[in-house]
């Protein structure tokens, strides 16, 4: 699949890769994680995984980038293939992180996961809605794919997940059997890259780079609910399907990689 996305992580299959998070804008250092974690594979070759982590500078307000992208053969002689990055910043701000997500499971099936998830409770903070959610009008990116009559709205089976989503989260699924690759590639091109990348723009001027004013209590409760975010991400999104496609072995030199810097 031809498409715009300039790409993260090195992915040789066929799955749009994220927007880049430039260094000269985040200001981030090149990944520092061992080769034998950043590309593995289980010993029949049916499962291959790539894995960049890359921390803010001091002068940043960036704490780390994790990406992160997994290949498995399915069964019904299919694939399945997850391409993740997620940007979090540090208690010198409590503006919302960066996350997306893109699952496809046939060239005619994507799964679109795109959101700024806050890290302060909207219900006691209006006018930290209203900033990062209202005021930059990220509802009418959802709006417009919605449109499609391809897209239909995706559910994830993880409540936790569900939980610490934004109001304006980009859950979709796009299923484009009619018209068949071509027009899959089509939709990528012209709606879910330009999505992507006018999300992220937001997300770097708003947040990255905005100047916010945090309290001591307030950072520390911040930091809390951020190590607790973390520590669940992992068990959810590799803590699961790490051990069945990698084995012990593999899982435990990636995830100690991670713990390491998530510092937890």
């Amino acid at each position: 699949m031809a498409v715009s996305f300039s790409p993260i992580l090195h992915l040789p299959h066929s799955l749009p890769s994220p927007p880049p998070l430039k260094s000269s804008r985040t200001k981030i250092s090149a990944t520092t994680l061992p080769l034998d974690v950043q590309h593995c594979q289980n010993e029949s070759g049916s499962a291959q995984a790539s894995l960049h982590i890359r921390s803010g500078l001091q002068s940043s307000q960036v704490d780390f980038i994790l990406g992160s992208w997994l290949h498995c053969k399915l069964p019904t002689g299919g694939a399945l293939n997850i391409t993740s990055l997620s940007a979090y910043l540090n208690p010198s701000t409590d503006a919302p992180n960066f996350m997306i997500e893109l699952i496809q499971s046939s060239p005619t099936s994507l799964v679109f996961i795109l959101d700024l998830p806050p890290r302060k409770d909207l219900v006691l903070s209006p006018d930290y809605l209203q900033t990062f959610y209202e005021n930059t009008q990220l509802d009418t990116h959802r709006q417009m794919l919605a449109k499609l009559p391809e897209v239909q709205p995706y559910v994830s089976s993880s409540l936790y997940l569900r939980s610490v989503l934004s109001p304006t989260v980009v859950m979709i699924q796009i299923g484009a059997e009619a018209g068949g690759p071509e027009r899959m590639e089509e939709i990528v091109k012209n709606h879910i890259d330009p999505t992507a990348q006018e999300v992220l723009g937001i997300w770097l001027d708003h947040c990255a780079h905005g100047e916010r004013l945090v309290g001591e209590e307030e950072k520390a409760y911040m930091m809390k609910r951020d190590e607790l975010i973390k520590k669940k991400t992992i068990e959810i999104d590799l803590g699961t399907n790490f051990p069945r496609l990698f084995g012990p072995e593999v899982t435990h030199r990636v995830l100690g990689a991670i713990q390491k810097v998530y510092n937890i």
